[in-house]
């Protein structure tokens, strides 16, 4: 799929930025929409010219929810037949999708972003907001529970506390609570968000491996749950052992002598060791 309907796709500066593009409906959430950014970083991910993924909202809000136009959000409808077909609901659809990705992914969020807009960054790597961001789980307000795995990333971003406050109470909040509860990663003036968002992206695609980025990412997200460190110390063993023969190391290693920008030559698609657990690797 060349273009999207609900959804917006570019590649610039190895960077990938999605953008949900329902701006007249200041990016309310769909099915569709789900089946388009799923679909969407797919591709990111699969793209070796991709080292990092922006993901934003067109117009003055990243996302307001659910569509609720027609006085219900169909959460169980498998979607339109051009696409594959939802296997969860709509936000986890997106959000899981997030979390197995090989590439860092950065959530720029422009104004209000509440229900999925707000569920759906939580499993992005790095949140930057917009100083009229506002956020919100209001689930329990609408008679339902949180999704798009929030039950499992809020608590371990932001504290079980402040994540029984937030979604207990379905309350609204400002961007400066969610920067000093460690929700987002830095706040912004509006126009200058996501030139921030492209700044970060910058210095990871200038300055660190590919290949060693995709494995950092999973083990982080994989090891730190974990009720002991061994596993972790165990292919961290297996993996320095390894990589450190690599040519990406030796070009980390010269590019640093000789103080310039390192060109690391392994690519994410071949470049992942086959003894990965999360791969299906022993």
């Amino acid at each position: 799929m060349s273009t999207y309907g609900q959804v917006r796709y570019t590649v610039a500066d190895a960077v990938a930025t999605i953008t949900l593009d329902r701006p007249e409906a200041r990016n309310a959430y769909t099915v569709r929409m789900a089946q388009e950014l799923r679909h969407a970083f797919d591709r990111a991910d699969a793209d070796d010219d991709v080292r990092a993924v922006v993901l934003t909202g067109a117009g003055r809000d990243f996302c307001v929810g659910a569509d609720l136009s027609d006085g219900s959000f169909d959460i169980t409808g498998r979607g339109e037949d051009d696409l594959p077909p939802l296997e969860l609901e709509p936000a986890g659809w997106v959000s899981s999708r997030i979390h197995t990705m090989d590439k860092p992914v950065i959530a720029a969020l422009n104004g209000a972003a509440v229900g999925a807009g707000a569920t759906v960054p939580l499993a992005a790597d790095f949140r930057l907001a917009s100083t009229a961001g506002k956020f919100g789980f209001p689930f329990t307000r609408r008679g339902i529970v949180g999704e798009g795995g929030s039950t499992w990333f809020l608590p371990r971003l932001v504290g079980l506390p402040k994540a029984l406050d937030w979604m207990m109470s379905g309350r609204v909040f400002d961007a400066r609570e969610a920067l000093d509860s460690g929700l987002v990663r830095s706040i912004h003036q509006p126009e200058a968000l996501l030139e921030a968002a492209y700044e970060l992206a910058a210095g990871i695609v200038t300055q660190a491996a590919p290949v060693a980025i995709a494995i950092t990412r999973q083990m982080l997200y994989r090891m730190s749950s974990l009720d002991s460190p061994l596993q972790a110390h165990d292919l961290e063993t297996q993996l320095v052992a390894d990589l450190v023969h690599k040519p990406d190391a030796a070009e980390g290693v010269t590019s640093f002598f000789e103080k310039r920008p390192p060109v690391f030559p392994s690519r994410v698609s071949d470049g992942l060791p086959d003894y990965l657990p999360w791969t299906g690797g022993e």
